[in-house]
């Protein structure tokens, strides 16, 4: 059994003022594999001393000194990426292949755009040619609190910690105490790079504890929060008597359009995207969309995928995918595939009940709707496990409507080989990103959403700019 009952503030590692122990579980096995402690208020309130303290003397810190910091974090983060791959598969399930390559390199990769974006990014400059006098300087928006989920652990670490080190910014963060080992082995990460006393720490809670602190406390400037719609709503209405700043990256429920002149790949691509991390992501396509003409055999060839995709122990090598990440996630998903069942959805693939030769650990089923509405409860709610729903439109204008009929907006996707047809629908598809024929955002490129799935953006000079004020001074001499 690991043990991590310590907290990171001010530069070491401290025992919380008055321990309350939480099991973390191995959700291959349902046995706990860790045990760490709960901070309460006290350790928040030292955790958010510290970073107080420390804010004055980083803010000043040459922007060029903030970078080689974070440089060597991420060198340090290389070295020791196989600490962390293992780590990550323990603690939420991930396979260790995916550990390695996505879950591992999502903050390998956030960390090299931050430092690029930052090396090109003028903090310091003036309004215009025409107003030379009048200086715009970027700024740190001071103490932030991150708060991270469980379900990517490091690439939603790296994209708060990144930027905010990089702005100046002084930080306390608090991981899901779901998935915290990856999170205080980041800590180690950060105090061998030699960040000064108090810039980086890290206190274990859950949201209603340590979450709920932070987000209310006076000397914090600013919250940073990924996770649920629902606790985003009680971060902002926490945060709100002290008005700091709130950025929120939430839920999603993703239309994939697929078109009869859709490439040869785009049901497997939709498919496999859906079930990648066992459908745990916040931008996963999880209704697809068909034009009427090619309905019939997309819903063969998306049956046909799903049941491809294997399920396999986090320990285990190879492309398959593992357990959600615990027992409440497992049984949320569970009833709304029996939902869905229920309100006359067409079962195709997978269904209730954990995959055949397993019988513990939480494991779900690839499972696939076809004959989905608008209206069923599968088709509007976020679900975060490997199911698909499957839905049939007859014109362009009908997919854009029901794809924009959700609270959501944070990725939709269309296949399409007509140029004109998608650029029509980037402008019309409410999100914050639209991905096309399977082609990724370029490197640094924003990620965020509309409506309930949050504000703000994180990654590259996007990220960076989130955790910055604009001051505009006047008077400015250049002698």
């Amino acid at each position: 059994m690991i043990e991590k009952r310590q907290f990171y503030i001010d530069g070491a590692w401290v025992d919380p003022a008055a321990p309350r122990d939480h099991n973390v579980i191995d959700p291959a096995s349902e046995d706990p594999c860790a045990v760490i402690s709960l901070g309460d208020q006290a350790d928040t309130d030292a955790a958010v001393a510290a970073a107080k303290r420390a804010l004055p003397g980083w803010m000043a810190t040459p922007v060029a000194e903030r970078i080689a910091l974070v440089e060597k974090l991420l060198a340090v983060y290389q070295r020791r990426a196989e600490e962390m791959a293992q780590a990550m598969t323990l603690e939420m399930g991930a396979p260790i292949a995916l550990s390695r390559s996505s879950q591992v390199g999502a903050g390998l990769y956030h960390l090299g755009n931050f430092i690029a974006a930052a090396k090109d990014f003028q903090f310091e400059t003036s309004f215009s040619e025409a107003h030379p006098d009048t200086r715009m300087i970027h700024e740190a928006v001071g103490v932030c609190a991150l708060i991270t989920p469980w379900n990517w652990p490091m690439n939603q670490v790296t994209l708060k910690v990144g930027a905010a080190a990089i702005a100046g910014c002084t930080m306390v963060l608090k991981p899901s105490e779901e998935s915290p080992l990856s999170a205080l082995l980041f800590a180690e990460f950060m105090d061998e790079a030699g960040f000064p006393k108090g810039v980086f720490n890290l206190v274990n809670g859950d949201g209603v504890g340590v979450g709920t602190q932070l987000s209310s406390h006076v000397d914090v400037d600013m919250v940073s929060f990924t996770g649920s719609t629902r606790a985003g709503r009680a971060i902002s209405v926490a945060a709100a008597e002290t008005l700091k700043r709130v950025h929120l990256e939430l839920g999603g429920k993703g239309a994939n359009l697929i078109f009869a002149d859709a490439d040869d790949k785009a049901v497997t691509r939709g498919v496999r995207h859906m079930m990648q991390n066992s459908g745990q992501s916040c931008n996963a396509p999880s209704r697809m969309m068909v034009e009427a003409p090619i309905y019939d055999r997309v819903v063969e060839e998306a049956a046909a995928v799903a049941k491809s995709v294997t399920v396999g122990a986090p320990s285990e090598d190879g492309p398959h995918i593992g357990p959600v990440v615990n027992a409440v996630q497992y049984g949320k998903i569970q009833a709304l595939i029996e939902t869905g069942i229920k309100e006359g959805a067409r079962l195709v693939a997978g269904g209730p009940g954990r995959p055949e030769g397993f019988n513990k650990g939480f494991y779900v089923r690839p499972t696939v709707f076809a004959d989905v509405t608008p209206d069923m409860t599968i088709a509007r709610e976020e679900i975060f496990g490997p199911v698909l729903s499957i839905m049939k439109f007859e014109t362009e204008a009908e997919a854009v409507e029901v794809a924009n009929d959700t609270p959501y907006g944070l990725t939709n996707y269309v296949q399409s080989g007509d140029t004109e047809r998608r650029h029509r629908l980037a402008r019309q598809l409410r999100s914050g990103m639209v991905e096309m024929n399977g082609k990724s955002r370029a490197p640094g490129a924003p990620f965020g959403g509309m409506k309930q799935s949050g504000n703000g953006r994180e990654g590259g000079i996007h990220g960076i700019h989130d955790f910055l004020e604009i001051k505009a001074v006047s008077g400015w001499s250049a002698e």
